[in-house]
């Protein structure tokens, strides 16, 4: 069996979008950002709910939009 999909909370999704170029674009709907990247035009929606972790699918659907893989994440985290 694999090792479990990592959890984090939001500051550690942010540091790692950071390290990636993005920044935050503007505020959405709640809770929610939205994070571009200029150099290909890639968004990205991060939940803000602090230091709370986030669930594990949320965090996989933050990575997809991100465009990097959990090992990847894990390194930057």
């Amino acid at each position: 069996m694999g090792q479990r999909f990592p959890t984090a909370n939001y500051w550690q999704v942010a540091k790692a979008a950071r390290k990636l170029g993005f920044y935050l674009c503007r505020q959405a709907k709640g809770s929610h950002e939205i994070w571009r990247r200029d150099s290909d035009g890639r968004q990205a929606t991060l939940v803000n709910h602090g230091s709370k972790e986030l669930k594990r699918k949320t965090v996989k659907a933050i990575l997809d939009d991100l465009g990097i893989t959990p090992k990847k994440f894990l390194e930057l985290k």
